[in-house]
């Protein structure tokens, strides 16, 4: 079955780094008509990312961005029928909290939310805070996440829960009401082990797409294999940005021009 969804543009000038693309401020209001225009015409979802440091450059890529969850709370509110997801910096948030909130969203949403989970790779961004576990993360933050979604699900289907891991420890932690059921996951990890943990522990995989889609499938092969390995059935979201237009001449020519106009993105300060 074919899903077709929209990554929302929580941060200024959505995803194109160019100075020719046009140069916007994220608003609730773009996000709320983008939303309520992807319902009516029958897509499956949208998900909004979750961002705390931008890129900067000439466009200031990302510096200015809404909060993932808050978002999705209000379009709960405003939609009927499309599944939403919200995304949570695993760094950023106790998974006891995510768990509270995720099952509050749910109910808002009347069984509409699920998660997108980041495992957290950009050091500056966690660092700013004094949340970066420090840089031996970047070869265990899959272990962090496995720990981090397995507290999700016991909190979601358990009433008092007690847990000894490497990275989290709980004691007679309690989130009620539950959720109507555990929710959705999906996960962007492009790793083996990125992959791996998505196939083993989530609903969906975001995939990158590419035009020859020879990418694609070489992704999709890998993880229906490592799902096969636990008997699970987990779903590839392929990544495409979309250029509109009239005419495909019309489309190609934009895109030609905003690439002539790429700008470079430069690590955070």
């Amino acid at each position: 079955m074919i899903e077709l969804g929209v990554f929302l543009p929580m941060s200024n000038n959505g995803y194109i780094v160019s100075a020719a693309s046009p140069q916007y401020q994220p608003s609730y209001a773009m996000i709320k008509a983008m939303t309520l225009l992807a319902e009516d015409l029958g897509f499956r979802f949208v998900l909004a990312p979750v961002k705390y440091r931008g890129w900067g450059g000439p466009t200031e890529f990302a510096n200015y961005v809404l909060e993932s969850f808050d978002v999705m709370a209000a379009l709960a509110e405003a939609t009927d029928r499309i599944q939403l997801y919200g995304s949570v910096a695993l760094p950023t948030v106790h998974p006891a909290i995510t768990a509270r909130r995720g099952a509050t969203l749910d109910h808002i949403s009347q069984g509409r939310f699920g998660i997108n989970l980041v495992s957290g790779w950009q050091k500056d961004e966690y660092a700013q805070m004094g949340l970066w576990p420090g840089d031996g993360h970047y070869q265990r933050r899959y272990q962090y996440a496995r720990e981090y979604v397995d507290i999700l699900k016991l909190l979601w289907t358990q009433r008092d829960v007690d847990y000894a891991g490497e990275f989290f420890q709980l004691r007679d932690c309690r989130i009620l009401p539950h959720p109507a059921r555990p929710l959705p996951l999906v996960c962007a990890g492009q790793s083996d082990v990125g992959m791996q943990f998505t196939a083993q522990h989530t609903d969906y995989a975001f995939v990158i797409g590419d035009i020859s889609g020879e990418a694609v499938f070489a992704a999709n092969r890998k993880l229906r294999q490592y799902a096969e390995e636990t008997g699970r059935d987990v779903g590839a979201y392929v990544l495409y940005t979309l250029v509109l237009a009239e005419t495909a001449a019309a489309a190609h020519a934009k895109s030609d021009h905003w690439m002539a106009h790429a700008v470079g993105r430069r690590s955070p300060p």
